[in-house]
């Protein structure tokens, strides 16, 4: 929505709310700003100069049982400043035998990103698979319950549910309050002092995710249907599948001087639509994997490269015995990124991308990217995950 009054009002109550107050939460602001040659097919940074997402964050624990958080984020967009809620959720600190529960607006734990901030992230945009399937990355209002295992390696289980407007399908017009649930596992531990890794698979069902396309209706399926919504998946479907695993290495285990981060992650979308009538030879599934590399050589730089691919059905309309068909045939969007960054501080950030792409379904018009972007944190600012 766009920045009003009344949302300025809500901004300035949390802020300054009394149980807030007397508890000292964390305060932070994080601002990214970028020069940008070129659009991205999905990509939320526009030709020219502009601003990413400012975040603005209060965290800090309750009291002895409770642990509180609220992010929001602003972002201009054509022209339009906007501001969203991104987080607003409250989780239990003193259950006992590992468990904890999060209720409230909160980043879904799927996949090895998508619980991250973009703001933390090695690359300008997150990779094709995050943007088509996830809107960039998933958040929403639901509640979680993880369980933290008794064992000498690191090992999690936990479910979620969401009511999954941003993940809704074209077409879907009575949709299911309780619309996403997703169940997931993450397990990692070390290799001696320079060594660590994990692995995470989830599974994510949306029952909203089966929408309708046809004849006349392509136009408004590709695009207009995810205007209203900044982080709205671009494809849908019922089942999203993944599979990420991360590797991590630093000399006895310091991370400060030099590093490297490798990581993956494979993402297979069901069922994406149903056919309302006719036909139509419609896709199976869609999916899409990348691969990143970063090293950090010295304490102040780092670099990086990502490849990853996209395939999906791309629709064409024929016309045949006098009747309007939709034809549809694979589709696939490449990507080859390269990024420079210097670190003068881990509150400061400032990064030189090279991107190329080939994209054979979304229509994007720049091959060849460029993106100049700054990162700076200000306040007090929570770890990042591993």
């Amino acid at each position: 929505m766009k920045l009003n009054a009344v949302t300025a009002g809500l901004l300035l109550a949390c802020a300054s709310s009394s149980p807030l107050a007397a508890n000292n939460p964390a305060i932070s602001v994080v601002l990214d700003g970028y020069y940008q040659d070129g659009d991205r097919a999905l990509g939320g940074r526009e030709d020219g100069l502009g601003l990413g997402e400012t975040e603005l964050a209060l965290s800090g624990a309750i009291d002895d049982q409770f642990y509180g958080k609220l992010t929001t984020v602003l972002a201009t967009h054509d022209g339009d400043t906007e501001v969203e809620l991104e987080e607003a959720f409250i989780q239990t600190l003193g259950l006992p035998a590992g468990f904890s529960i999060r209720g409230g607006r909160f980043l879904s734990d799927l996949g090895y990103l998508n619980n991250q901030h973009p703001h933390s992230d090695a690359f300008v945009e997150r990779p094709a698979i995050y943007r088509a399937f996830l809107g960039g990355h998933y958040f929403d209002d639901g509640l979680r319950l993880n369980w933290v295992a008794p064992t000498e390696l690191y090992w999690v289980l936990g479910a979620e549910g969401f009511a999954g407007d941003s993940l809704r399908a074209e077409g879907v017009e009575e949709p299911e309050s309780v619309g996403v649930y997703h169940l997931y596992s993450k397990l990692g531990g070390d290799w001696g002092t320079d060594h660590s890794w994990q692995l995470g698979l989830s599974w994510l069902r949306n029952d909203n995710g089966q929408g309708h396309i046809e004849a006349h209706a392509e136009e408004e399926h590709g695009e207009e249907s995810h205007e209203e919504h900044a982080h709205s998946a671009a494809l849908t479907g019922r089942d999203l599948y993944s599979l990420d695993a991360v590797y991590k290495w630093a000399p006895n285990g310091n991370y400060k001087n030099n590093f490297l981060t490798l990581s993956a992650e494979y993402m297979l979308l069901d069922k994406p639509f149903e056919a309302s009538g006719g036909e139509e030879s419609l896709p199976g599934d869609y999916h899409g994997w990348y691969l990143s590399g970063v090293y950090q050589f010295t304490p102040n730089w780092s670099a990086g490269v990502r490849y990853g691919q996209l395939t999906a059905a791309v629709g064409h309309e024929e016309e045949l015995d006098g009747e309007h068909r939709l034809h549809f045939e694979e589709g696939k969007l490449k990507e080859t990124e390269l990024m420079l960054a210097w670190h003068n501080s881990h509150f400061s950030t400032v990064r030189l991308q090279y991107t190329h792409q080939e994209d054979g379904l979304f229509g994007a018009a720049d091959d060849q990217i460029l993106t100049l972007q700054f990162v700076m944190a200000l306040g007090a600012h929570g770890a990042h995950q591993f």
